[in-house]
């Protein structure tokens, strides 16, 4: 198996699932620094431990990942390249979807996930240019740019803030639709400044509030707390 260049890449082909590896491993630890087990790595794909264990095999013989029987897998610096070209796919046509095409922020992560693997790059650069080269997703997500490089975040997860306090949202994960519109409906984006404190319904974790006058309260789940991002205030 070879993984062509995505520069060279104009529609999709059997690097597709090859594709998805390395974005999920790379993804994996974008904001924290565990690194991705097969186990985990079988279940977040949704696929057998077995077809694991194959790719990860073909990848390492192609350079692209470090692979040891039983142990987490990590990305080679090309592996992390090549992920980095994919991300910067798939969050481009997000910020593109929403910003030109009169999708809401929920509605783009399964859009993405089939167009990333058939945009050019030649058109990829023009939405870039025409977005005015964002630096970051709806969800708060960096963009990486067309040389790879990643804007840095200081975040934490919501789940271990403490009520009482006052957080910028940074990153909310667009992988669970009902809660991005929960927190639309609540006025709460990335950007956004919340108040927590105890909430009032029964097996939540935090309150959040947007801080702006009149915002709204909604109670977070201990799920849901681990799917947001939030950094203290200068």
């Amino acid at each position: 198996m070879r993984i062509s260049d995505p520069a060279r890449r104009t529609q999709p082909n059997a690097d597709s699932a090859a594709e998805d590896y390395l974005k999920t491993i790379y993804h994996h630890t974008e904001w924290q620094s565990n690194p991705v087990t097969p186990s985990v790595l079988a279940a977040t794909i949704g696929v057998a431990p077995s077809s694991v264990t194959e790719m990860a095999k073909k990848l390492a013989v192609l350079g692209l990942v470090n692979y040891e029987p039983y142990k987490p897998l990590t990305l080679t610096d090309e592996g992390v390249r090549r992920a980095r070209g994919v991300i910067r796919r798939h969050r481009l046509i997000e910020t593109w979807l929403v910003s030109e095409m009169g999708y809401d922020w929920h509605e783009v992560h399964d859009e993405a996930e089939v167009l990333e693997h058939s945009i050019s790059e030649r058109l990829l650069d023009a939405i870039d240019a025409r977005l005015g080269f964002p630096t970051e997703d709806p969800h708060g997500d960096p963009i990486p740019s067309a040389d790879g490089t990643v804007r840095d975040y200081s975040a934490h997860l919501l789940s271990a803030a403490v009520a009482g306090s006052s957080y910028i949202v940074v990153r909310i994960s667009d992988r669970d639709p009902a809660l991005l519109e929960m927190l639309a409906a609540a006025g709460i984006r990335p950007g956004t400044e919340v108040r927590l404190s105890a909430p009032d319904a029964a097996g939540a974790a935090l309150r959040m509030v947007a801080a702006r006058k009149g915002g709204s309260a909604v109670d977070v789940s201990d799920s849901s707390a681990s799917s947001i991002w939030v950094s203290t205030l200068a």
